[in-house]
């Protein structure tokens, strides 16, 4: 289930202790919340109910908890992992920032409130048990404590079988084709170390650009012709293997990573093709 967000200003909420969330034009005083410019979710009394009906459908555990985690809208990365109550859940929907609850402080805490790495929320999904909650966002950096991207760093094989640098289980968990970026980006970086042998495929592809340039024409053609010529799912499936992995390593070299190529895309989802080709020919 997604929960999708509407925007105003000059509004005042405040989460009561049982989750009952109300709205005001003034500002609250004693402990409650004080804020006339914050944006809020809940612009009407039937979005207030709205919302009042999700949180009641969420089976929270006996202290009042789920779990909820962040991934990230773009790579699928998942980032970390933490506990939420009602107000943690209202407080994310209305700001857009992922909140958590605090089990040892036993109070709400915003990721980024003191790193600034906030991860700006798209959607929030809830399972088929209502037991378990996706913030589904956008980091504004490293998400672990430690610095590193997200908190899945650390591999179980490596634990079972320590490897034998450390560098090589310090690895994130990581998709199909963010793998094949690192690996990618491993092969660029190794570059400036003295060759020894034959290059592989890939440095070739990155010392040559002509060679580069030549192969992504060639394999998109390839990659079309399985259309003109009626060929099997599986050979068009394997073309367009070959198109993304020459097109992946032309973007290593121009130092763009996939991530902002999604990012891209994600952006253009709210417009027609024709309003997007209109201001990218504005723009040039």
């Amino acid at each position: 289930m997604a929960v999708s967000y509407i925007h105003c200003v000059q509004y005042s909420w405040k989460v009561s202790s049982r989750g009952r969330v109300s709205v005001s034009s003034s500002v609250y005083g004693g402990n409650h919340l004080k804020n006339r410019s914050a944006c809020v979710v809940f612009a009407s009394n039937n979005k207030i109910d709205k919302v009042e009906t999700l949180l009641d459908s969420v089976k929270w555990d006996d202290k009042g908890l789920a779990v909820a985690i962040a991934q990230n809208v773009d790579t699928g990365a998942i980032l970390m992992q933490g506990f939420v109550n009602r107000d943690a859940v209202a407080k994310t929907i209305s700001s857009r920032k992922a909140t958590f609850y605090s089990r040892s402080r036993s109070t709400l805490w915003t990721k980024g409130e003191t790193s600034m790495n906030f991860i700006n929320i798209h959607d929030i999904f809830i399972d088929c048990d209502r037991d378990s909650i996706i913030y589904l966002g956008k980091p504004d950096g490293p998400t672990c404590h430690t610095g590193a991207e997200t908190c899945y760093y650390t591999r179980v094989s490596d634990l079972l079988e320590p490897p034998e640098t450390e560098t090589q289980g310090d690895k994130l968990a990581e998709t199909t084709l963010y793998s094949l970026e690192s690996t990618i980006s491993q092969r660029k970086a190794e570059l400036e170390l003295p060759q020894n042998g034959k290059p592989s495929w890939t440095k070739r592809l990155l010392l040559n650009s002509d060679l580069l340039c030549s192969k992504v024409r060639e394999e998109a053609d390839e990659l079309c012709r399985t259309l003109e010529e009626n060929e099997d799912k599986s050979r068009t499936a394997s073309e367009m293997a070959d198109v993304l992995y020459h097109a992946m390593v032309l973007l290593a070299l121009k130092d763009v990573k996939m991530e902002d190529v999604l990012q891209v895309l994600r952006k253009r989802f709210s417009q027609s093709g024709i309003e997007e080709k209109k201001i990218r020919v504005s723009q040039g």
